[in-house]
């Protein structure tokens, strides 16, 4: 029994060894890509102007490689998790919190972007501080699929050096997020230790039902609202024809075209140079108008798709 008893451990620091395949740990992608669209609709409740947050990468990095990486030009959060009794790292760089400033102060972005290598003001600080504590609520709400864990905020750091979160030769997974706003970009990244996730390695493994698409009912729903009530230009074409340059060139005003077309020809309703529906014109009180008869069918039809996903 004993010898059974020490199996685990032995199995836990091969596997650590190993590291984890996050091709391996298919929930970790939908984790980022959920934070990352919960901390975006928390901002868009904050900012004027429409903030875009993405997942640019997910990978295996030593913590010594990140932090060096990101020396002088990043500020970091040090975040305790009491379930996992371990510590994990939120970090903004210079231009992520030099936008974020410009976006939740008013700016539309006529002015150039700051660029300056001065240490962080007590203001940007501040900021900071209430971007993290969203961030951390983005992250703990995104992991709820797989733990139900606590993240708490325990310090900003301005040095790398001093956002210790285990040993500089460990390895850890970082998650980047690339964010958008008013022509400005910026990047915040993640950085979760491997012994943080080794008893979570069964429930990253398996997709959880219900998590692949339409994850997120609420957004899906106010971005379908959206889509509905965007305004399109809409025109309405006889007749197309093709002519030369040479002829077009000597047209001049007064000339006829003369048209292929009679009253009785079908119309074809577009937008955006996409044909719609085809339609039978007529007048009513004197104008002309088109009643649609058939609907012109696309090998791929592109609100559909986005709506579905």
């Amino acid at each position: 029994m004993a010898q059974a008893h020490n199996l685990s451990p032995i199995t836990d620091r091969l596997l650590d060894a190993a590291g984890n395949s996050i091709e391996r740990l298919p929930m970790l992608p939908i984790i980022f890509d959920r934070m990352a669209r919960v901390f975006a609709d928390t901002m868009r409740q904050r900012a004027a102007s429409p903030v875009f947050v993405s997942v640019s990468y997910i990978g295996n990095d030593r913590i010594g490689d990140i932090l060096d990486e990101n020396e002088a030009n990043a500020l970091a959060a040090v975040v305790y998790t009491p379930e996992w009794d371990t510590r994990l790292l939120i970090g903004f760089d210079r231009d992520f919190i030099f936008s974020m400033m410009e976006v939740l102060f008013g700016a539309d972005g006529t002015e150039p972007p700051i660029d300056d290598e001065r240490p962080f003001s007590n203001i940007e600080t501040r900021v900071a501080r209430s971007l993290f504590m969203d961030s951390i609520k983005a992250l703990e709400d995104a992991l709820k699929s797989v733990a139900d864990i606590t993240l708490k905020f325990e310090r900003i750091e301005t040095r790398m050096d001093f956002a210790v979160i285990g040993r500089r030769n460990n390895s850890a997974v970082v998650g980047r997020l690339l964010l958008q706003a008013i022509g400005r970009g910026g990047e915040m990244f993640v950085v979760v230790p491997h012994s943080a996730l080794t008893p979570l390695r069964q429930n990253l493994a398996q997709v959880v039902s219900g998590e692949g698409n339409n994850r997120d009912k609420e957004w899906t729903q106010q971005f379908q609202a959206e889509i509905q009530r965007t305004h399109v230009e809409l025109n309405a074409v006889l007749e197309e024809q093709q002519m030369s340059l040479d002829k077009l060139a000597d047209l001049k005003v007064g000339d006829i075209i003369q048209l292929q077309a009679t009253p009785r020809s079908k119309v074809t309703l577009q937008s955006n140079n996409q044909p719609l529906f085809t339609c039978s014109m007529g007048q009513s009180d004197g104008s002309y108008c088109l009643q649609v008869e058939d609907q012109i069918h696309q090998k791929e039809d592109i609100l559909d798709d986005i709506l579905s996903r």
